[in-house]
């Protein structure tokens, strides 16, 4: 049984990656496991880690400390490419007071922190490492360490204040989510919505009856109106046609539109009567509308297109169709002529079957090229954010330069990335599912990692006095300012359950309760608030875990 011994306990790179394996395996499988209708999924790989670090199991330092630095790059780097395609439209809709929000925790924990410090006369650093470890946050564990190793004080202390609080930093944002949704959450709140920010379209048929616009073309609307539509069908004499911006509309047209369903009061007013049918039941056979149009989807696969605003092709005028749709991520967008487009957008095209195959031919339309992850921009992307994080920045007052670390800077990269890379022609494009498992991979090893070092000295650091008063203390930090400024979200600023629950996540920098918040609450609204406020609050808390110590100690 000697060479089982030496594949558990014996430092190797084969030994690592079989404890981290079979720490994880453990872990996802007990995480499923319901306790009173919880469960707490990939979270329960860290306790896990913890009991294999209690019973012994031990990592090479350099594997352990790679595990967890490149488990957590995966994982914010491949957030942040979800969540970038709509991170500046969400913070121009409501980002800065997330951020405000989000300073608001974490400025109300950082103040209970050094009141607790001297009300249960605790030292100073190891409160310190309780904060940070109460908010899942080692970079500014790592800010603070190398803070007090140049004022000439002992750094340990705070590694293990912030290894006894972590447990119950995970467990509390989970506990304080799970509190807000049975106090505060409205009951629209946990129905799953489309972001408003997508604008999701809407199908309706008009009547044109409004003299106003007769003899105006499609494109002088447009112009005049400042409304967002699509006209994808004109009826006029018993035939059907695909209208293009010189259409001129005449009395007792009827139009097919796609627009979203708060323009629809304004199209009525300009066009003069809306029909009564729904034209957004699924159900609907389009083809069956006309013989001589079909309705097809085409995928965006050449690499040419990435990144092209729609209206720049002029497939409209040049091949007599229309686009209505774009399906993206799983969300409808409205087809309007400034939309830039994403590989693995697929159009709904209207239009003859000559056509629409020509079209075909234009976009590409080969799925089968979608289904080769472009890993290379990945691994260039984590480099760049890397470089990003290691770059020092100098504040006045403060005698060590401030880095955002492996956590700021990767996501930070990972949202340029998503929002600007199809602009810069980048082939960035991945599928949900891969983009799944980068981020469930990342999570696990990150987990598994800092569960192993902390499980070590856990159990002993716990049933000393000192221990109690961290463990209680950190309890304290993590749950009070969340549910303080949780009532401020949502009952003064009219915040909606997922948003304000992904922006105490992000600002307690806590990825285990973000997936938590994704598994059990139906939307994107939390990864986006998440991220909104991730990087800012990464970096204050990496700022005020040097200033306290050099403030007060």
């Amino acid at each position: 049984m000697e060479w089982i011994n030496s594949l558990l306990f014996e430092h190797s790179a084969i030994q690592a990656i079989i404890v981290l394996s079979l720490v994880t395996a453990t872990g996802l499988w007990l995480g499923k496991i319901h306790f009173g209708g919880i469960s707490l999924g990939i979270t329960f790989v860290f306790f896990m880690g913890i009991l294999a670090g209690h019973v012994g199991i031990s990592l090479d330092e350099q594997m352990l400390d790679y595990a967890e630095s490149f488990g957590l790059v995966i994982f914010v780097y491949s957030l942040g490419l979800q969540v970038g395609p709509g991170f500046f439209s969400s913070f121009r809709h409501g980002g800065v007071p997330l951020n405000l929000l989000s300073l608001g925790v974490i400025f109300l924990g950082t103040a209970l922190t050094v009141l607790l410090s001297y009300s249960l006369s605790l030292p100073l650093p190891d409160m310190v490492g309780v904060l940070c470890g109460a908010t899942t946050n080692t970079p500014a564990l790592g800010a603070a360490q190398q803070t007090l190793k140049q004022m000439g004080e002992p750094d340990s202390t705070a590694a293990l204040g912030a290894a006894v609080a972590y447990p119950l930093g995970v467990v509390g944002v989970i506990l304080a989510i799970l509190v807000i949704r049975k106090l505060l959450a409205r009951p629209d709140d946990l129905k799953e919505k489309e972001p408003e920010s997508m604008n999701s379209p809407y199908v309706a048929a008009f009547q044109v009856h409004n003299p106003g616009v007769f003899h105006k073309t499609l494109k002088d609307l447009g112009l005049l109106s400042h409304t967002r539509f699509v006209v994808s069908r004109l009826w006029r004499d018993g035939k059907v046609t695909i209208p293009t911006g010189t259409t001129e509309l005449q009395e007792n047209d009827r139009l097919l539109v796609i627009t979203t369903e708060k323009e629809m009061p304004t199209l009525t007013l300009l066009f003069g009567e809306q029909e009564n049918r729904d034209w957004n039941k699924e159900d609907i056979d389009w083809n069956s509308i006309d013989r001589n149009l079909v309705s097809e989807h085409i995928v965006v696969t050449r690499p040419e297109i990435n990144g092209k605003r729609l209206g720049a092709l002029h497939l409209r005028n040049l091949y007599d169709i229309n686009i209505s749709r774009v399906l993206r991520s799983g969300v409808q967008i409205l087809a309007t002529p400034d939309l830039i487009l994403q590989l693995g957008d697929r159009l709904t095209v209207i239009g003859e079957k000559e056509a629409i195959n020509r079209v075909a031919g234009i976009l590409g339309n080969s799925a089968s090229t979608l289904r080769e992850p472009n890993l290379a921009a990945i691994f260039i992307g984590i480099v760049l954010g890397l470089v990003l994080g290691s770059v020092p920045l100098s504040l006045p007052g403060i005698s060590t330069p401030v880095k955002m670390g492996l956590a700021g800077g990767p996501i930070i990269m990972g949202i340029l990335v998503g929002n600007f890379g199809p602009r810069l022609h980048m082939r960035i494009y991945t599928t949900r599912s891969a983009n799944l498992m980068l981020r469930g991979i990342g999570l696990s090893l990150y987990l598994a990692g800092i569960g192993i070092d902390a499980g070590a000295h856990f159990f002993e650091t716990v049933v000393r006095p000192e221990g109690i008063l961290w463990i209680g203390s950190g309890f304290l930090i993590t749950v009070v300012p969340i549910l303080l400024m949780a009532v401020i979200a949502m009952r003064a600023c009219k915040m909606n359950f997922g948003t304000t629950c992904g922006m105490l996540c992000g600002s307690m920098a806590n990825p285990m309760a973000l997936n938590y918040l994704n598994d059990s609450y139906p939307g994107n609204d939390a990864s986006v608030s998440y991220a909104t406020v991730y990087p800012l609050g990464m970096f204050v808390r990496v700022i005020l875990s040097q200033v306290v110590l050099m403030m007060f100690l």
